[in-house]
């Protein structure tokens, strides 16, 4: 069963089209990858999802409950928390207050002081940041900033975790790490979007992979079938992808 849907999504930017009459469907404990190259509008159908932009058309279903004018507060509240394809943390806060965050406002429940400190601290350490839980958000490195983004989207309490290239910067170790990571995150029963840049990552973690080019969906499947398309091949490598034919 679909926990997340679009049907017909489409987003312009004056004549513009970033997003163009784009369906997709992610079933529940799925992990799904979405690929394309710079521009092809994969961060702006998260932004739809999310409720950051509204779509120009179409519709955005969570649970069978269409989501469209909903607030970004209302949809991490219902069960969509996100990464940011450039981190967004509190710089001046301290790891342990950034998670305390998404713990206190990221959902509907009532939970009290206690309760989210001892979340929060087993998030941070589900993440492997326990050793830095009182450090500056600012002062980690690019690889722990994101694991602390992540763990403040886990605090949310999602059903569905939308992940905007958390592996962009990182060196081979750490996207290592980063797979891991996720591996862990869909053992919990998590549903997983990936936007990312990283083919080793996609390809190995993901059991379905969109393609967007120019903003619209151009191809869809498996990691073995979108290794084999040529049309993906086409769009990644242009002109190169004939040579030699």
């Amino acid at each position: 069963m679909a926990i997340l849907e679009g049907k017909g999504l489409t987003k312009y930017f004056g004549g513009l089209a970033a997003v163009s009459d784009v369906d997709f469907k992610v079933d529940a404990g799925e992990v799904v990858g979405l690929i394309g190259p710079n521009g092809a509008g994969k961060t702006t159908l998260f932004n739809l999802i999310s409720a950051t932009l509204p779509p120009t058309e179409g519709d955005i279903k969570f649970k069978g409950q269409n989501i469209v004018g909903y607030r970004p507060y209302q949809v991490c509240r219902i069960g969509v928390a996100r990464t940011f394809q450039t981190v967004k943390t509190f710089a001046n806060m301290p790891v342990l207050n950034n998670v305390l965050l998404g713990s206190f406002y990221g959902t509907c429940r009532k939970i009290s002081s206690t309760d989210a400190m001892g979340e929060a601290t087993e998030l941070i350490d589900f993440v492997g940041l326990s050793a830095l839980i009182s450090t500056p958000a600012k002062d980690l490195t690019l690889a722990n900033q994101k694991r602390l983004e992540i763990a403040r989207a886990l605090a949310t309490g999602p059903e569905v975790l939308l992940l905007d290239e958390i592996m962009e910067g990182l060196n081979p170790s750490e996207v290592a790490q980063a797979m891991e990571l996720i591996t862990m995150i869909r053992q919990k029963g998590i549903t997983i979007v990936m936007i990312e840049h990283v083919m080793r990552a996609i390809m190995n973690l993901c059991g379905r992979i969109l393609v967007l080019h120019h903003g619209e969906k151009i191809v869809e499947g498996t990691p073995q079938e979108i290794a084999t398309s040529k049309t993906v091949m086409k769009v990644y490598l242009g002109d190169k992808a004939h040579a030699g034919s």
